[in-house]
């Protein structure tokens, strides 16, 4: 499903115009941007949890047997709630 198959999707279930939908899901995905940018973890209740996580500098070795450094960044982690993974392991279904 892409962006505009999700807002079509999303505006018929709410019966909102798609135009206030895309609104709402750009400012939603714009205030978990800037949460996680700062560094705060994101719950969303039945949904899974958000956490930004540093991986720390390390080295590495080539193919070609050359050693590398890598320099640490952050990374976006995901963690689905149980009620998630119960529904999933279910195919979806509640």
């Amino acid at each position: 499903m892409n962006n505009k198959d999700f807002i079509a999707a999303l505006s018929a279930k709410e019966g909102l115009n798609t135009r206030n939908t895309q609104m709402l899901v750009n400012h939603l995905i714009a205030e978990m941007t800037e949460q996680l940018e700062e560094g705060n973890s994101l719950f969303v209740k039945d949904f899974g949890q958000f956490d930004v996580k540093k991986r720390l500098e390390r080295v590495v070795i080539s193919p070609s047997g050359q050693r590398m450094l890598v320099p640490p960044k952050l990374v976006l982690g995901f963690k689905p709630s149980s009620n998630m993974k119960g529904r999933m392991q279910k195919g979806g279904e509640e």
